[in-house]
Protein backbone atom coordinates (compact mmCIF):
# COMPACT_ATOMS: atom_id res chain seq x y z
CA UNK A 1 0.00 0.00 0.00
CA UNK A 2 1.37 3.48 -0.81
CA UNK A 3 2.53 5.68 2.08
CA UNK A 4 0.39 8.57 3.30
CA UNK A 5 2.80 11.05 1.71
CA UNK A 6 2.16 9.59 -1.77
CA UNK A 7 -1.64 9.66 -1.50
CA UNK A 8 -3.42 12.31 -3.52
CA UNK A 9 -5.88 14.19 -1.27
CA UNK A 10 -8.85 14.18 -3.64
CA UNK A 11 -12.53 13.45 -3.19
CA UNK A 12 -12.20 10.40 -5.43
CA UNK A 13 -9.34 9.02 -3.34
CA UNK A 14 -11.37 9.69 -0.18
CA UNK A 15 -14.32 7.65 -1.51
CA UNK A 16 -12.02 4.88 -2.76
CA UNK A 17 -10.17 4.61 0.59
CA UNK A 18 -13.42 4.57 2.55
CA UNK A 19 -14.72 1.76 0.32
CA UNK A 20 -11.50 -0.23 0.82
CA UNK A 21 -11.90 0.09 4.60
CA UNK A 22 -15.45 -1.28 4.42
CA UNK A 23 -14.34 -4.21 2.23
CA UNK A 24 -11.39 -4.92 4.54
CA UNK A 25 -13.66 -4.98 7.61
CA UNK A 26 -16.11 -7.34 5.88
CA UNK A 27 -13.21 -9.60 4.86
CA UNK A 28 -11.88 -9.55 8.43
CA UNK A 29 -15.27 -10.57 9.78
CA UNK A 30 -15.47 -13.49 7.31
CA UNK A 31 -11.95 -14.62 8.19
CA UNK A 32 -12.79 -14.62 11.90
CA UNK A 33 -15.97 -16.61 11.25
CA UNK A 34 -14.00 -19.07 9.13
CA UNK A 35 -11.38 -19.47 11.86
CA UNK A 36 -14.07 -20.12 14.48
CA UNK A 37 -15.66 -22.76 12.23
CA UNK A 38 -12.27 -24.39 11.58
CA UNK A 39 -11.50 -24.48 15.32
CA UNK A 40 -14.89 -26.09 16.00
CA UNK A 41 -14.24 -28.69 13.28
CA UNK A 42 -10.74 -29.27 14.69
CA UNK A 43 -12.07 -30.05 18.18
CA UNK A 44 -14.82 -32.30 16.80
CA UNK A 45 -12.30 -34.34 14.80
CA UNK A 46 -9.91 -34.37 17.80
CA UNK A 47 -12.62 -36.11 19.85
CA UNK A 48 -13.15 -38.66 17.08
CA UNK A 49 -9.39 -39.22 16.70
CA UNK A 50 -8.98 -39.70 20.46
CA UNK A 51 -11.77 -42.29 20.50
CA UNK A 52 -10.22 -44.09 17.51
CA UNK A 53 -6.77 -44.20 19.14
CA UNK A 54 -8.32 -45.66 22.29
CA UNK A 55 -10.20 -48.22 20.19
CA UNK A 56 -7.00 -49.04 18.29
CA UNK A 57 -5.11 -49.74 21.50
CA UNK A 58 -7.89 -52.02 22.71
CA UNK A 59 -8.09 -53.87 19.39
CA UNK A 60 -4.31 -54.32 19.27
CA UNK A 61 -4.39 -56.05 22.64
CA UNK A 62 -7.14 -58.33 21.32
CA UNK A 63 -5.15 -58.88 18.14
CA UNK A 64 -1.99 -59.98 19.97
CA UNK A 65 -4.06 -62.24 22.18
CA UNK A 66 -5.79 -63.78 19.14
CA UNK A 67 -2.40 -64.47 17.52
CA UNK A 68 -1.19 -66.14 20.72
CA UNK A 69 -4.31 -68.33 20.86
CA UNK A 70 -4.00 -69.22 17.17
CA UNK A 71 -0.38 -70.29 17.72
CA UNK A 72 -1.40 -72.42 20.67
CA UNK A 73 -4.38 -74.11 18.96
CA UNK A 74 -3.32 -74.34 15.30
CA UNK A 75 0.45 -74.15 15.63
CA UNK A 76 2.86 -71.44 14.52
CA UNK A 77 3.67 -73.27 11.25
CA UNK A 78 0.00 -73.43 10.19
CA UNK A 79 -0.47 -69.79 11.21
CA UNK A 80 2.50 -68.67 9.09
CA UNK A 81 1.34 -70.73 6.09
CA UNK A 82 -2.17 -69.30 6.22
CA UNK A 83 -0.79 -65.77 6.63
CA UNK A 84 1.12 -66.23 3.35
CA UNK A 85 -2.11 -67.22 1.55
CA UNK A 86 -4.37 -64.38 2.73
CA UNK A 87 -5.92 -62.68 -0.36
CA UNK A 88 -4.50 -59.27 -1.20
CA UNK A 89 -6.60 -56.31 -0.10
CA UNK A 90 -8.02 -53.89 -2.62
CA UNK A 91 -5.88 -50.91 -3.59
CA UNK A 92 -6.12 -47.95 -1.25
CA UNK A 93 -7.36 -44.73 -2.88
CA UNK A 94 -6.94 -41.25 -1.44
CA UNK A 95 -9.71 -38.84 -2.35
CA UNK A 96 -10.43 -35.44 -0.87
CA UNK A 97 -13.34 -33.28 0.15
CA UNK A 98 -13.54 -29.53 0.63
CA UNK A 99 -14.24 -28.23 4.14
CA UNK A 100 -14.24 -24.40 4.23
CA UNK A 101 -11.50 -24.23 1.62
CA UNK A 102 -9.39 -27.01 3.17
CA UNK A 103 -8.78 -30.18 1.15
CA UNK A 104 -9.52 -32.97 3.62
CA UNK A 105 -8.24 -36.48 2.71
CA UNK A 106 -10.72 -39.34 2.43
CA UNK A 107 -9.28 -42.88 2.31
CA UNK A 108 -11.22 -45.46 0.32
CA UNK A 109 -10.51 -49.11 -0.43
CA UNK A 110 -7.89 -51.12 1.41
CA UNK A 111 -10.28 -54.01 2.11
CA UNK A 112 -11.36 -57.26 0.54
CA UNK A 113 -14.29 -58.40 2.62
CA UNK A 114 -15.98 -60.55 -0.04
CA UNK A 115 -12.80 -62.45 -0.90
CA UNK A 116 -11.84 -62.90 2.75
CA UNK A 117 -15.30 -64.19 3.69
CA UNK A 118 -14.88 -67.19 1.39
CA UNK A 119 -11.30 -67.73 2.53
CA UNK A 120 -12.15 -67.56 6.24
CA UNK A 121 -14.65 -70.42 5.96
CA UNK A 122 -11.79 -72.81 5.23
CA UNK A 123 -9.70 -71.84 8.27
CA UNK A 124 -9.64 -73.01 11.89
CA UNK A 125 -11.69 -70.84 14.24
CA UNK A 126 -8.63 -69.49 16.10
CA UNK A 127 -6.92 -68.26 12.89
CA UNK A 128 -10.27 -67.02 11.61
CA UNK A 129 -10.74 -64.86 14.71
CA UNK A 130 -7.17 -63.53 14.49
CA UNK A 131 -7.69 -62.44 10.87
CA UNK A 132 -11.01 -60.77 11.67
CA UNK A 133 -9.44 -58.90 14.59
CA UNK A 134 -6.62 -57.56 12.42
CA UNK A 135 -9.16 -56.61 9.74
CA UNK A 136 -10.76 -54.33 12.31
CA UNK A 137 -7.33 -53.02 13.33
CA UNK A 138 -6.49 -52.26 9.69
CA UNK A 139 -9.71 -50.28 9.29
CA UNK A 140 -9.07 -48.30 12.51
CA UNK A 141 -5.48 -47.56 11.46
CA UNK A 142 -6.78 -46.08 8.18
CA UNK A 143 -9.34 -44.01 10.07
CA UNK A 144 -6.71 -42.74 12.51
CA UNK A 145 -4.37 -41.82 9.63
CA UNK A 146 -7.20 -39.96 7.90
CA UNK A 147 -8.16 -38.04 11.04
CA UNK A 148 -4.55 -37.21 11.99
CA UNK A 149 -3.86 -35.83 8.50
CA UNK A 150 -7.08 -33.84 8.66
CA UNK A 151 -6.08 -32.35 12.02
CA UNK A 152 -2.69 -31.25 10.66
CA UNK A 153 -4.31 -29.62 7.62
CA UNK A 154 -6.93 -27.87 9.78
CA UNK A 155 -4.30 -26.63 12.22
CA UNK A 156 -2.23 -25.21 9.34
CA UNK A 157 -5.32 -23.46 7.91
CA UNK A 158 -6.27 -22.08 11.35
CA UNK A 159 -2.81 -20.55 11.76
CA UNK A 160 -2.86 -19.23 8.18
CA UNK A 161 -6.29 -17.63 8.72
CA UNK A 162 -5.12 -16.14 12.02
CA UNK A 163 -2.08 -14.54 10.34
CA UNK A 164 -4.26 -13.08 7.59
CA UNK A 165 -6.84 -11.64 10.01
CA UNK A 166 -4.09 -10.18 12.23
CA UNK A 167 -2.43 -8.55 9.21
CA UNK A 168 -5.74 -7.01 8.08
CA UNK A 169 -6.79 -5.91 11.58
CA UNK A 170 -3.43 -4.63 12.86
CA UNK A 171 -1.70 -3.41 9.69
CA UNK A 172 -3.92 -3.01 6.62
CA UNK A 173 -6.98 -1.33 8.19
CA UNK A 174 -4.92 1.05 10.41
CA UNK A 175 -2.95 2.16 7.32
CA UNK A 176 -6.14 2.80 5.39
CA UNK A 177 -7.63 4.70 8.33
CA UNK A 178 -4.45 6.78 8.61
CA UNK A 179 -4.66 7.51 4.88
CA UNK A 180 -8.33 8.50 5.24
CA UNK A 181 -7.47 10.78 8.14
CA UNK A 182 -4.70 12.41 6.08
CA UNK A 183 -7.01 12.90 3.08
CA UNK A 184 -9.73 14.40 5.32
CA UNK A 185 -7.21 16.77 6.92
CA UNK A 186 -5.85 17.90 3.55
CA UNK A 187 -9.33 18.36 2.06
CA UNK A 188 -10.36 20.47 5.07
CA UNK A 189 -7.17 22.47 4.70
CA UNK A 190 -7.79 23.01 0.98
CA UNK A 191 -11.38 24.01 1.72
CA UNK A 192 -10.23 26.55 4.32
CA UNK A 193 -7.62 27.96 1.93
CA UNK A 194 -10.22 28.18 -0.83
CA UNK A 195 -12.68 29.93 1.52
CA UNK A 196 -10.03 32.45 2.58
CA UNK A 197 -9.00 33.01 -1.03
CA UNK A 198 -12.60 33.58 -2.12
CA UNK A 199 -13.15 35.95 0.78
CA UNK A 200 -10.01 37.89 -0.17
CA UNK A 201 -11.06 38.05 -3.82
CA UNK A 202 -14.53 39.23 -2.79
CA UNK A 203 -13.04 41.91 -0.55
CA UNK A 204 -10.70 43.14 -3.30
CA UNK A 205 -13.55 43.18 -5.80
CA UNK A 206 -15.58 45.22 -3.35
CA UNK A 207 -12.72 47.66 -2.87
CA UNK A 208 -12.26 48.05 -6.62
CA UNK A 209 -15.98 48.56 -7.07
CA UNK A 210 -15.96 51.19 -4.34
CA UNK A 211 -12.99 52.94 -5.96
CA UNK A 212 -14.78 52.92 -9.32
CA UNK A 213 -17.93 54.45 -7.79
CA UNK A 214 -15.90 57.12 -5.97
CA UNK A 215 -14.05 58.03 -9.15
CA UNK A 216 -17.31 58.31 -11.11
CA UNK A 217 -18.78 60.51 -8.37
CA UNK A 218 -15.75 62.81 -8.55
CA UNK A 219 -16.02 63.09 -12.32
CA UNK A 220 -19.69 64.05 -12.02
CA UNK A 221 -19.00 66.63 -9.36
CA UNK A 222 -16.16 68.10 -11.40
Amino acid sequence: MPSVINIRPTRLEYIRTKRRILIAKKGLKLLKLKRQALILEFFNITKTATALRSSLQSELLKGYESIRMAEMLAGSMRLENEAMKIPQLSKLQVRSKNVMGVRIPKLEGGHGRDILTEYLLELPTSINEAIKTFQRIHKIVLDVAEKETTLRKLLYEIEKTKRKSNAIENVFIPRLEAALKFITFRLDEIERDTFIMLKTVKRKMGEREQETITREEREILA
